[in-house]
């Protein structure tokens, strides 16, 4: 009996340790290139879009909640509940103002010109020799 577990051991214990064993990282590709062109712009804030719709509505339900009673009371909650979210809206509107940004051209080392744009961030200038760091919407442009 022991020796049959031993035998069906064996191959789980070496399956396991195979598929515990991870591929090796790819190996970091260090892009650097030059800028040909800087444009000033600007990018949405990163606040969270509707939050202050719901918060503004849960304390215009709230408010609502202490008027009145039976019918009327919730009458009062749906119309402060909805008074509430409009409002909370509107003040979200008006904090949610655009960062400003810059979108910066990079003419690469092999040739090829990458777009980034980033919040404004460290002098960068027109020929300056530069590093890309990151890839898709996380890429960032900093100096050499």
């Amino acid at each position: 009996m022991k020796q049959l577990f031993n035998r069906a051991a064996t191959p789980l214990l070496a399956l396991a340790l195979v598929a515990c064993a991870a591929p090796p990282p790819a190996p970091v590709e260090i892009r650097s290139g030059r800028i040909e062109q800087i444009t000033n712009t600007t990018i949405q804030s990163n606040h969270h879009s509707g939050l202050g719709a719901v918060v503004g509505g849960l304390a215009g339900l709230g408010i609502g909640s202490l008027i009145g009673g039976g019918t009327g009371r919730d009458v009062a909650m749906v119309a402060g509940a909805i008074g509430g979210a409009v409002a909370g809206n509107d003040v979200q509107k008006k904090k949610d103002q655009p960062i400003p940004a810059q979108q910066i051209i990079v003419r690469m080392s092999s040739g090829v010109l990458v777009a980034v744009t980033q919040p404004l961030g460290p002098s960068l200038f027109v020929g300056q020799k530069v590093y890309i760091q990151g890839s898709g919407e996380s890429a960032q442009v900093t100096p050499q």
